[in-house]
């Protein structure tokens, strides 16, 4: 009887496992132990909600367990904001149709941002977050206004990390303003600094788009303010991917001890050959940190670089491009669902 009842069990958690292979919406164990409810927004009524916000506000502050919001595939035209009371917040979007978040707000890097999130301990996965004040997706017609502050996204909480998710705007598309990030698989696209803040933040196999076309001159993808020799905060790009219309830098200083490194990239031929603007901080270059290291690509020629751009010895690189020692100190990242 029990050799039965052991059979019985082993087929059970067998055609579980099968289901959980093949079944892209299933999670795993590790996921449904961690956490506690999902919560389904669908904008056509078939969930709990029918907006982001709803679904966020439905979260009791001080919120000590994780809580899924499963985004069916819809444009939502609406702000959201995650405060600092709801920390432990999963965002996730369809895996094969990504939900859209996009609002068109301009003018002030303060109010214009569709998506903010304050939290600690929260993720995002498989959505657009799109900023459509100035127009990106028509190029040639930016309603006769003048590109301005329009974000996509704005993040200051610790601990946050984001999965194949896209931020879409032309002007500071990404305020990347403070807290340890982790992007992965992701996609930036803008034209001037468009990633910009003191964030402490490491960018994965990530997408870089210029779209400097709709300004007409080169912008930067880049506007790091780390605030100082010993803040830990920089920007940190790992085998990523830099393309798009070009011409572009790589970055420009927001601060006199602005860091930013690019490891392992290739780059098309849309990098200015200086590559690197002291821009506010002109004058205190020995101060700023931007590098380059074994990157690849007709944009990685560094002949012609400007020549305060720092050389970063091997153990350097790996400090800064491995997660555990940059950004993940404390193991945050092995301690979120997958």
């Amino acid at each position: 009887m029990q050799s039965l009842v052991a059979s019985i069990l082993a087929l059970f958690f067998m055609l579980g496992a099968l289901e959980a292979r093949y079944n892209p919406r299933s999670y795993n164990l590790q996921d449904e132990v961690v956490v506690s409810a999902t919560i389904v927004v669908d904008k056509n009524g078939h969930g709990n909600f029918t907006t982001v916000q709803q679904a966020i506000d439905s979260i009791p502050s001080n919120n000590s367990q994780w809580t899924r919001i499963h985004i069916n595939h819809a444009i939502y035209v609406e702000k959201v904001v995650v405060p600092k009371d709801k920390p432990y917040i999963i965002l996730e979007g369809d895996l094969d149709h990504y939900p859209v978040i996009e609002f068109g707000d301009g003018g002030n890097v303060v109010t214009s941002p569709t998506f903010i999130a304050h939290a600690d301990n929260f993720i995002a996965k498989n959505i657009i977050f799109k900023n459509t004040y100035d127009r990106i997706d028509f190029m040639a017609d930016v309603n006769g206004r003048p590109t301005t502050w329009a974000v996509a996204a704005a993040i200051d909480g610790d601990k946050q990390s984001f999965y194949q998710c896209s931020f879409l705007s032309v002007q500071d598309t990404l305020s990347d303003a403070r807290g340890r990030h982790y992007f992965y698989e992701c996609t930036v696209k803008g034209a001037i600094d468009f990633i910009f803040g003191s964030g402490q933040s490491l960018y994965e196999k990530c997408q870089i788009v210029s779209v400097t076309d709709v300004i007409g001159f080169p912008g930067y993808i880049t506007a790091n303010g780390r605030g100082g020799p010993d803040d830990p905060a920089g920007f940190v790009f790992k085998d990523c991917h830099v393309s798009g219309t070009g011409p572009i830098n790589l970055g420009r200083a927001y601060g006199n001890h602005s860091r930013v490194l690019f490891s392992g990239t290739y780059m098309e031929n849309i990098i200015t050959p200086q590559g690197w603007m002291a821009a506010w901080n002109t004058g205190n270059e020995d101060l700023i940190s931007y590098s380059e290291a074994n990157c690849s690509g007709p944009g990685a020629d560094l002949s012609q670089r400007v020549t305060w751009e720092k050389k970063l010895s091997d153990e350097e690189v790996e400090g800064l491009t491995n997660a555990a020692k940059f950004i993940d100190q404390d193991g945050w990242l092995a301690k979120q669902p997958k």
